[in-house]
């Protein structure tokens, strides 16, 4: 039987051991005759982006082929496993390579005309129908359902929910019927009540979030990705926003406590995750630049490092690195724990079993 051996410290556990690689598997026990391509150094479990947007642009929807590289760029940066947060395109195409990252699809936005981006989402002109079309959505992703939770409303100047709460929590049962989960883009205050009391699985960028929906977010499980490097847009939306004194004077305010917010909900045991809502403003390939971001807004390094690893796969319903767990792994020279910079530079890339870099 031909195969991997790899031997290094193996986290999150820590451990020296040797691990085995055959047919894109890890495998825990020796295997004859397998070829030594990693002797010493750090090995972990392919880095996580939770929320990334994989055929989408800074002018919207991408070609199918510049999906692809902003995949390659992701993956050439150690993400493996990339929680899609709703794109116009149909990526399910870029699920059959196995040179690309895992993605797991989150379908189309949802969305009321003129509250969101245009041309992204689904826009539903009666909020009524949202339970229906949540059910289109499940039946097309891949276990996940983005919401635009709220976004400016131009009467009244500033950013407002989109859905009444009875309809929400619908919706989202219509989801959970169906084993699938909800997320909501949400910027403001006032949209998260209804969205948590909803019984919602994650909270997008929740820069509104208060001590108040922190602590019921707690009680709840329910998650959060900050999408901190995102978040450094707030000013120049502001800026961009002379017409909505309000909307930009919000903005400003929500930007400049976002760390506090973030520390905040790490303190009151909210799940956190890193992800960097690549595709739209953001660049591709920039998951170490958020993991960075999380420690300084108040995680420790491992806890960090877990939001955009093992933590984060295990929240998807992906394994470390054990016994008959899919091959995606990087390995490094030094500890990522000790230094977070680390990531940048990992010395081996491996997905689903293949050295890809």
């Amino acid at each position: 039987m031909s195969g991997f051996h790899l031997r290094g410290v193996v986290l999150p556990d820590g451990d020296e051991r040797d691990l085995w690689v055959v047919n894109g598997r890890v495998r825990t026990k020796a295997v004859p005759g397998a070829e030594t391509i990693v002797d010493g150094g750090f090995l972990l479990p392919g880095m996580v982006d939770a929320h990334c947007h994989v055929g989408l642009g800074p002018q919207g929807a991408t070609t199918l082929d510049e999906a692809i590289e902003q995949a390659e760029t992701d993956r050439d940066n150690g993400t493996l496993l990339i929680r899609d947060c709703g794109v116009p395109i149909d990526t399910r195409p870029l699920q059959e390579r196995l040179d690309l990252p895992r993605i797991v699809r989150a379908g189309r936005h949802l969305s009321r005309p003129r509250r969101y981006i245009r041309h992204l989402g689904v826009e539903l002109e009666d909020p009524s129908l949202l339970p229906a079309a949540v059910a289109e959505q499940v039946a097309y992703g891949d276990g996940w359902v983005k919401l635009v939770g709220d976004w400016i409303d131009r009467d009244l100047g500033d950013l407002a929910p989109l859905w009444p709460d009875e309809v929400l929590k619908e919706a989202i049962d219509v989801a959970h019927a169906a084993g699938a989960k909800v997320t909501a883009h949400t910027f403001g205050e006032d949209a998260l009540p209804g969205l948590i009391n909803a019984g919602i699985d994650c909270i997008e960028h929740g820069t509104g979030l208060t001590d108040d929906t922190i602590a019921e977010m707690a009680r709840r499980g329910t998650a959060l990705v900050p999408t901190l490097i995102n978040i450094e847009l707030f000013p120049s939306i502001a800026d961009g926003a002379g017409k909505y004194p309000a909307y930009a004077a919000h903005m400003r305010d929500l930007h400049a406590r976002v760390r506090r917010t973030v520390s905040c909900a790490v303190e009151a045991g909210v799940p956190v995750y890193a992800g960097t809502d690549a595709g739209g403003g953001i660049k591709h390939g920039r998951l170490i630049d958020e993991v960075i971001a999380l420690h300084e807004a108040g995680m420790t390094r491992e806890q960090a490092l877990a939001a955009g690893s093992w933590a984060a796969r295990s929240w998807l319903g992906w394994p470390g690195l054990t016994e008959g767990s899919p091959a995606d792994l990087l390995v490094f020279a030094a500890d990522p724990r000790d230094d977070l910079q680390v990531l940048r530079d990992p010395s081996m890339i491996m997905l689903r079993g293949r050295v890809v870099r």
